[in-house]
């Protein structure tokens, strides 16, 4: 297609276009046809008044009956158009184009017909300008790139926006291919689909963007190639239209990014990696310069510093990320290179003035662009030294965006272009604020994950034992290794209890979930363990008990209800109960759903105990049983938690070939022994909790006790008496025959008069303790009172409390035992 030429300093003859007055004819019809909207287009079109025509059948406004026939072609439709015969008031027919639009408004009010109508004064109609004039106003003044080719693929006429962009004049061009215009891959593509819609007459697409000289990458244009057909069908040449995307391709390339900054950014709770990724994510493709300072790094589960009121802000540089080239620049005021002014380093501090940009953003709260010759950025970079990298690098535009996270300032964010010519918009702020946004939420997330962390694992140790007690039966070792996954830390514990008669309890548990919650669920657990240790209840009997506890926990706190481990308080809690004793080397053993104990006998042969599996606790209603064996002394009894079999590295029973191994191989000590089997079976942190205890077993010497069988007399008090003195004559501690002779005449007093033979006396001297027990075959269980004025009896129990340490009385499955302690002075 030729442009016609116009002679210089001549204009075409074109005819006037200048609009008369219109106006659009509108109403409203309802879903039933009546009128219920009239407009003063309307009016001048057919001639009713609103208050003539409203209220009243559509129908009447419609020439040769067509009322019905309207209906049914609007009837299930969204829109009708065409031309229809409408009837003035005055009688006369008219044949109008009608656009219809059917509205169904948002709140109760029923649906309606919007129908409209163009209307023009007769004698003012606007002279239609001529039609090749407006073909040449279209084809120069597009803003689009648009040129003609022939058959050949040859131009023949280009518009202006052609013109610009290739900085070429058409007369330079016409008669080329399009190859020879612009060399490159993009036109060879163009030139292929150009041939294609000649033989096809069918438009042609380009996915990639044609790169016009002068015009980079990032500023291409989509291309689409039209055949021009001639009114026979047949194509005489090809139009291409190029279309400036810029706009939509800058767009498209914000959301890539802030799609991929979802992925990138938050990877880890370390604060410092997380405003690193920042930094790295926004170079290089949304900035050349990008910073990250915070208002403090604290340390692991503390708080973050807070945001002064007034004056200058202390910063600490976290992240950093450059382009490769952006270290060197030219000074703005004499025009010569000079050497780079370096931005502060990672890890350095940073004093911004109260009137620095970074100050004024942090106190409004949101983020600014700047450019390089703004005030506020000039004034900022003259005065201080940490912003003189802004001049000495060439940036040219400045964003300036705070990170904030439920209404807590953290730090600030700074983004900086000098390489990429175009300056900052506010869609590349938005982008800004969108990334420091989810940055400043890890961070936050990251700062209460540490704070609860800290406080878990505060509460959790608080809960452990804090030293080992002192006791003859048993050496121990025991490792606590909290979870190294994000889960935090689990309800892990276990527990050394003395108890009367020198035995020892050993009691390991694991209660179900992570967090705070678990915790203190083990806290409330491992306290219900040592109530019930103190009377000294049978393993099973205390499993039996503690399921009841946990019971009740969780419909104290509607776990029972709603059936989750995170509010089950305890249920599923496992744990195992283990009593030995070092006088008969006998050990009893209960298990809740925990895994079995080992057992390394001292020829070092490594076995389970076939301890029965209990159910774990909290589910109810089954029994719990016991497992009793003899231990020789020197064994190693290994008690331990789930968390050291169940690792990422190998099975379960790997895990447990490993363990035995480790405890196979002899040690010097328990303390190695338990390190040996941590860094045999781990690689890394555990995903879960691990509580190890390891215990050797002790026996007392046959010279550490002392056993008398007594008949059941009164005269026999003496005797007893008698026994102990020998006895404390034996082991050199005469200085406590006094006491020792009381007690041992109230409690076998109590056995003769409220028991039943036979009786026995039992001394045991061990780990600096006395302990003295008078056992018979009833079960009645002697309670300490107060004793009236004139009470024969009732004092002897309150002389017992006050002559020794602990007392108490411990049920067998023959009758009881009355047993009291008296703590030794060693020499």
């Amino acid at each position: 297609m030729e442009r016609l030429p116009t002679p210089a300093g001549q204009q075409a003859d074109i005819p006037d276009a200048s609009p008369a007055p219109a106006c659009t004819a509108t109403a409203t019809i309802s879903e039933q046809g009546i009128v219920t909207g009239w407009s003063e287009g309307a009016r001048e079109l057919l001639g009713y008044t609103p208050t003539q025509i409203v209220g009243h059948p559509a129908a009447r406004l419609l020439a040769d009956g067509t009322g019905e026939q309207a209906r049914r072609e609007t009837a299930g439709r969204e829109r009708f158009s065409g031309q229809v015969a409408l009837l003035h008031r005055d009688g006369h027919r008219l044949l109008r184009n009608l656009l219809a639009h059917r509205r169904t408004p948002q709140d109760s009010r029923p649906a309606e017909w919007l129908v409209v109508s163009a209307v023009t004064a007769g004698a003012a109609r606007p002279r239609t300008p001529d039609s090749q004039a407006l073909r040449e106003w279209v084809f120069s003044q597009s803003p689009c790139i648009l040129a003609v080719f022939d058959t050949d693929l040859r131009l023949v006429t280009a518009n202006t926006g052609m013109e610009s962009a290739l900085l070429l004049p058409e007369e330079q061009m016409r008669g080329l291919r399009l190859p020879e215009i612009t060399p490159g891959p993009a036109s060879e593509e163009a030139e292929t689909k150009m041939r294609r819609a000649l033989e096809t007459g069918q438009t042609q697409h380009m996915q990639a963007y044609l790169h016009p000289t002068g015009v980079s990458a990032q500023r291409g244009w989509s291309t689409s190639l039209a055949p021009l057909k001639d009114p026979g069908g047949t194509v005489r040449a090809v139009c291409l239209a190029a279309h400036h995307r810029q706009q939509e391709h800058l767009a498209r390339q914000r959301m890539l990014l802030l799609n991929d900054a979802g992925a990138r950014i938050g990877t880890t709770s370390d604060i410092q990696r997380t405003v690193q990724e920042l930094a790295d994510v926004a170079v290089p493709r949304l900035a050349d310069f990008a910073a990250v300072d915070l208002l403090d790094v604290p340390r692991r589960g503390g708080e973050p510093a807070r945001l002064p009121a007034t004056g200058p802000i202390t910063m600490h540089r976290t992240a950093l990320h450059t382009t490769p080239d952006n270290h060197t620049g030219r000074d703005g005021h004499d025009g010569h290179d000079t050497p780079p002014a370096s931005p502060p380093a990672a890890g350095e501090k940073i004093l911004y003035p109260a009137q620095s940009p970074v100050a004024q953003c942090l106190a409004q709260g949101h983020g600014a662009l700047y450019e390089a010759d703004d005030p506020a950025l000039t004034r900022w970079a003259a005065n201080d030294p940490t912003a003189a990298w802004t001049r000495r690098q060439g940036t040219h535009s400045v964003m300036v965006v705070p990170l904030r996270a439920h209404g807590t300032t953290l730090g600030v964010a700074l983004f900086a272009r000098s390489r990429r010519p175009e300056p900052f918009e506010a869609d590349d702020l938005w982008l800004a604020e969108e990334l420091t946004a989810q940055t400043a939420v890890h961070l936050h997330n990251a700062h209460r994950h540490a704070r609860e962390h800290t406080t878990t694992m505060t509460l959790q140790r608080s809960l452990l034992p804090q030293k080992l007690p002192d006791q003859g039966a048993l050496d121990i070792a025991t490792r606590y290794l909290p979870a190294g996954s994000k889960a935090g830390v689990g309800g892990d514990w276990f527990d050394v209890i003395p108890l009367s008669g020198a035995r020892v309890a050993l009691v390991v548990g694991d209660v179900v979930g992570h967090g705070i919650r678990a915790s203190a669920t083990m806290g409330r657990v491992r306290t219900a363990v040592r109530t019930l240790a103190d009377v000294d209840l049978p393993p099973d009997e205390l499993l039996t008990y503690l399921d009841d506890l946990v019971i009740h926990l969780a419909a104290d706190e509607g776990g029972g209800a709603e059936g989750t481990t995170e509010t089950a308080a305890g249920i599923g809690t496992t744990c195992l109960y283990a009593v030995y004793d070092p006088v008969t080397r006998h050990c009893t053993i209960a298990r809740a759903g925990h895994p079995p104990p080992a057992l390394v006998t001292p020829d070092g042969n490594v076995r389970f105990l076939n301890v029965p599996a209990g159910p774990p606790l909290g589910l109810g209603g089954l029994p719990f049983e016991t497992l009793e064996t003899q231990l020789p002394e020197g064994s190693l009894l290994t008690l331990y938690t789930d968390g050291l079999l169940e690792t990422r590295d190998h099975d379960i029973d790997e895990g447990l070939d490993k363990m035995f191994q480790a405890l196979a191989r002899p040690a010097h000590n328990l303390d190695t022994l338990c390190d040996r089997i941590l860094t045999t079976m781990l690689t890394h942190r555990p995903d879960d909790d691990i509580a190890l205890l390891i215990a050797r077993t002790r026996a007392l010497n046959t010279n550490q006790t002392a056993t008398f069988n007594l008949p059941s007399h009164p005269a026999i008090v003496a005797q007893a008496r008698q026994h102990t003195t020998n006895q404390l004559t034996t082991w050199h501690l005469t200085d406590t025959t006094f006491t020792t002779e009381l007690i041992v005449s109230e409690l076998v007093t109590n056995a003769i008069r409220y028991g039943h033979p036979p009786i026995q006396l039992r001394l045991i001297h061990h780990n600096h303790t006395l302990t003295t027990e008078v056992s018979d075959t009833s079960n009645t269980t002697p309670h300490m009172r107060r004793a009236r004025t004139y009470d024969e009896g009732g004092r002897g129990l309150l002389l017992i409390g006050q002559l020794a340490q602990r007392w108490g009385t411990r049920h067998t499955p023959t009758g009881k035992t009355v047993w009291t302690e008296q703590t030794l002075t060693p020499d």
